[in-house]
Parts: structure tokens; sequence; C-alpha cells
């Protein structure tokens, strides 16, 4: 017989969260969950989970567990105050799906040590739509035989897991990856300008853009992804990776300084984009 299924805790049943979580009680992993808010276990509505009454007794009842919450502040109060460190087993595993500070990372690896709890940062890229097709990318960093031992659960929700390196690498690698597609917002913003001051019409030449060897993600989700009645959502995140960003990169001084000017750029100006494109 094989050996069972770990069973997995998860907390922060969000846009991505929640999506992540059905993925894993899908596949076939015992799923525990515990939310602040009754309400919020309503997405996990016809998927086999059981309520943990408390982070303490979800830490207990678990093998693995998994927080995609906002901030690094409240990965610190669940995994700290909340008693989910002191509550693991030896030997379990803590994987943050969220994005945040490389640094924060180390520090949540560093704290969990001294309770022989292994920490993964393991941040995913695609956005709700992807999350709910289970083909996001995940990130991960941490113990190559740690990242390998989860990858069976990350493949329930990614078509991509991508071991990028030490604790903090799987931040620095979701960081950089959003920084590139915010200056690729950038890039396409000023060719529209271009079209418009040429008076060329812009849906044909959208699609050469779109099908050529110009393309990228950046231009491909505008429309589909990235539209007028979401655009005033995305943008605020958009805004909060590049503080992470320059958080991230804050020890390279100004070497970084014209990066994030661009894909601040990028961001601010997401909104005119896709008005000038009409989606």
């Amino acid at each position: 017989m094989s050996d069972p299924k770990p069973r997995v805790g998860f907390i922060g049943l969000g846009d991505q969260g929640a999506p992540i979580a059905q993925a894993i009680a899908d596949g076939g992993y015992p799923l525990h969950v515990w939310a602040r808010r009754p309400e919020s276990l309503d997405v996990l509505e016809g998927h086999a989970f059981t309520v943990q009454p408390s982070i303490a007794e979800l830490a207990a009842a678990v093998d693995i567990v998994g927080l995609c919450l906002r901030e690094d502040a409240d990965n610190l109060q669940v995994a700290v105050d909340g008693g989910l460190l002191a509550n693991l087993r030896r030997g379990s595993v803590l994987v943050n799906h969220g994005t945040g500070l490389p640094q924060a990372a180390r520090e949540l690896a560093r704290l969990a040590a001294p309770y022989s709890v292994e920490v993964v940062d393991a941040p995913v890229s695609g956005g709700h739509a992807v999350a709910l097709a289970r083909q996001l990318t995940t990130i991960a960093g941490g113990d190559a035989r740690v990242v390998e031992r989860l990858t069976p659960i990350f493949r329930t929700f990614s078509k991509e897991v991508i071991h990028v390196g030490p604790a903090g690498s799987g931040q620095y690698g979701k960081l950089f990856n959003n920084t590139l597609m915010m200056m690729n917002h950038q890039n396409v913003l000023e060719m529209m300008h271009l079209a418009q001051a040429l008076e060329l019409p812009i849906q044909p030449l959208l699609d050469v853009l779109r099908s050529g060897s110009a393309s990228s993600f950046a231009l491909q989700a505008i429309g589909p992804s990235i539209t007028s009645a979401n655009v005033h959502h995305l943008q605020p995140l958009e805004l909060i990776d590049m503080q992470l960003f320059s958080g991230a990169v804050d020890a390279l001084g100004d070497q970084a300084h014209e990066v994030i000017e661009r894909a601040v750029g990028g961001a601010r100006g997401l909104d005119e984009l896709t008005a000038i494109v009409g989606a």
C-alpha cells in the first residue's frame, strides 16, 4: 500500500487562496481549514474539508500548512501570535503562497527553526482566472528536498512548479516577474500613444502585436484579464507589489531606480491603457 497523502491545513481563502484550497481538496489531500469569519468557508462548498476551530487546533491536525494572506505581518500574526508554529509537529512544513518581502520569508524561516518546522515561500503567478483553471506558476524558495516533497500538492493547482533557490528566492522570483510585467505595461502604453498620434486604427494594430514577435503576457492580458471593470482593483495591487520590489532590492541603491520608475509608470498608466484599447 502507498503512504497516505499528507494532511494539509490552509488559512486565507481569498481570490487566490480559495481556488488553491479547492484544488488541494480535489486532489485527494485531506484539507483542514481555519477562517476568522465563518462565511469565508462558503467558497469550499462542494469540496471535502474539515473546519478547525482555532489556528492551534489546525496546526496540531496537519502535516503541512499553506498560508495565502495579504501581508507579511499577517503571516507573523498567525504563525507566532496565533500559535501556529508552537503547535505544529516537528518536521511539519509551513508554506507561504502570498507575495511579500524576501527578507520577511527568511525571518519566518528563522522563527520556525527552533520548532523544527520547515518553511517554503511559494508565491503564485497567474491571477484569479488562472487559479480557477489550476494553471498557476508556483515559485518556490526553500530547501530543495522540502520543495520536492511539496511538489505533488503544488501540481494540483499549478502548470509549473519552479524551485528558485533558498528561503526568500520564491519572493524574489515573484517580484521580478511582476515588475517586468509592469514595465511591459509601460512599453505597450507608449506604443499606443505613438499609434494615436499617427491616427492608426488601434484594434488591427493590437492584433498584429499580439500575434507577432512583440507579444507578451502583459499585452495579451489587456482585455481578457485586465479590463476597465477591474483595473481600479488591480492598480493598487500592482503599486503594492512595486513597494515590495523596492524594499527587496533596497541594497542595490540607485542601480534599480530606472527599473522601478518604469514599472511604477506602467502600473499607474494601466487605466489609461485599458481605455485606449477599449478593454
